[in-house]
């Protein structure tokens, strides 16, 4: 950026008002002008001074505005992968009972995101859930042992939730509970996020699956407090719906957003952020993500965006693109339905929303790409706050070949428009990946940012540090074909919160899945 120097107007106050404006925005160097050094911008050709190496000539390019002073890092510089910190770090005895992964991380808003809440699925004896917290923003995690949710709501299933409420100053969370209509949404809140206690049921259910969970943190909207949890309920045949509640005690009765003949995938609930000026309505817009599946298997998929300006009573929707091909390299062999990155990873292309501000939408997903390229992450937005959509875009930079997958993608977002992008990424591996041994297995957690809303993308880092051991998954209380359905970060306090599931921990020679966090700095 060239330095500008506006020029004493009384010397000008004859001139006409454009030629006064086009001589105050040239740069400096085109007229005189004393430096601190004592150099006159009009010596720089006589003096030679883009040729000369001394701090003193700098400093007089630098005030004449030629050259730039030292600033940030931009798109051109990758930075280093940060720090990387394991959550779940229960011991486990064998590899029969060490599955960590799918995972939710929230920070509270009360202490700017020094304390973290992750939620993941945690197998140990009859029970799937596991919970981890930090009071130091990222530095160290604590599983919490006995699991806070293993009690209180029956057998715990997993499909983790966990929110900060602004408004009630406390921690929501939960999970598929037996104990709330045999599979309905079980919750347990804390005032601290490490001590919980036995919650409400946001829903009793016999048949819920895939449950994600938003709150409205913003004062100025007449849903401030409010707390929403969207769910397939295959009681009904997979509809999907949401329920809310104010004080996360007593909640509503469940609305249908969609119950067609074409089953609707829940994929997260989400909304504006704090602090972020509303586009429209005087309440915060409420969006869930969605994804038609085409009746599963390498069926194309299409994105659909649900959305809410009246609190969740009544929704609107909109396509995010065409149809695509579907991401992974083949079938589950434990139920077919369902595609897979080799050799386990569960996938059918799901990603995750983020807003941000002035009425912007955030999606990413994966999808299938080109010369034999299994999977890649593509981004889509809005700009009208959900009516219509952008073209989408491919993220990671890597050019399509065989072996270069990349899947499961997450996305945050703060009110400055600061996005963060995180997937899954092989596009190190030079061979194919069929077994857990193979080395075209190994991975990285890579991410791309923007700081203006998702317009222009920095380039594409590190997340993860080296490449990732391939997790095996050898529990025989969960589907062979698993390392967990999606991970969805958050963004607080001029950091993105990134959680994945990595297998570098080998247990009886078996390398594990386990939770990893990094505190991802904001462009």
């Amino acid at each position: 950026m060239q330095r500008t120097k506006r020029i004493s107007t009384p010397c000008y106050l004859a001139l006409p008002a454009l030629v006064l404006a086009a001589i105050v925005l040239q740069p400096a160097s085109a007229h005189a002008q004393m430096t601190s050094v004592g150099i006159n911008c009009a010596q720089i050709q006589s003096l030679q001074l883009m040729k000369q190496d001394n701090m003193r000539a700098g400093q007089a390019l630098i005030e004449c505005g030629i050259v730039r002073g030292g600033h940030a890092a931009e798109s051109g510089t990758v930075p280093p992968a940060p720090p990387n910190v394991n959550v779940s770090n229960r011991p486990c005895t064998d590899q029969f009972n060490c599955t960590h992964s799918e995972n939710v991380v929230v920070g509270s808003t009360k202490d700017n995101g020094t304390t973290i809440v992750v939620n993941y699925n945690d197998h140990n004896a009859n029970q799937y859930s596991g919970t981890s917290y930090s009071t130091d923003g990222g530095v160290t995690f604590k599983e919490i042992i006995p699991p806070p949710f293993a009690a209180a709501h029956g057998t715990n299933f997993g499909d983790p939730i966990v929110v900060f409420n602004s408004k009630l100053n406390k921690w929501f969370a939960g999970d598929l509970t037996t104990g709330c209509g045999g599979q309905g949404i079980g919750l347990w809140t804390s005032l601290n996020g490490k001590t919980w206690a036995k919650g409400a049921c946001a829903h009793n259910g016999g048949g819920d699956d895939r449950e994600s969970m938003w709150v409205d943190n913003e004062p100025t909207s007449g849903t401030y407090g409010r707390m929403y949890i969207s769910f397939n309920d295959f009681a009904l045949g997979g509809a999907l719906s949401i329920v809310w509640s104010a004080n996360g005690t007593t909640w509503s009765a469940p609305v249908i957003i969609s119950n067609t003949a074409t089953f609707m995938r829940d994929v997260q609930v989400t909304g504006s952020p704090r602090g972020a000026t509303r586009f429209e309505g005087t309440n915060s817009t409420v969006f869930v993500a969605s994804m038609d599946e085409g009746g599963g298997g390498f069926a194309t998929r299409q994105n659909v965006m649900f959305k809410s300006l009246d609190g969740g009573l009544t929704w609107t929707n909109s396509v995010m693109g065409a149809r695509f091909p579907a991401v992974g390299d083949s079938l589950c062999s434990s139920n077919a339905y369902f595609a897979a990155v080799n050799p386990i990873w569960r996938h059918m292309g799901w990603g995750e929303p983020a807003v941000g501000p002035n009425g912007v939408v955030h999606y990413a997903y994966a999808r299938k790409g080109s010369l034999g390229d299994k999977g890649d992450i593509y981004y889509v937005k809005s700009l009208d706050n959900g009516k219509t959509w952008k073209a989408p875009i491919k993220l990671n930079t890597d050019k399509d070949a065989a072996f270069k997958t990349q899947w499961m993608p997450s996305v945050s977002s703060d009110v400055a428009g600061k996005v963060t992008v995180s997937w899954y990424d092989r596009s190190a591996s030079t061979t194919a990946c069929v077994n857990v041994t193979d080395a075209g297995c190994k991975y990285q957690r890579t991410a791309r940012q923007s700081k203006d809303n998702g317009t222009t993308w920095l380039a594409q880092f590190a997340v993860s540090t080296g490449l990732i051991a391939q997790p095996d998954q050898q529990d025989p209380g969960i589907q062979s074909c698993y390392a967990g359905d999606y991970d969805y970060d958050t963004a607080i306090n001029g950091n993105a919160f990134v959680t994945w599931t990595d297998g570098s921990k080998a247990v009886g020679g078996v390398n594990v899945q386990n939770v990893d966090f990094a505190k991802v700095p904001l462009p």
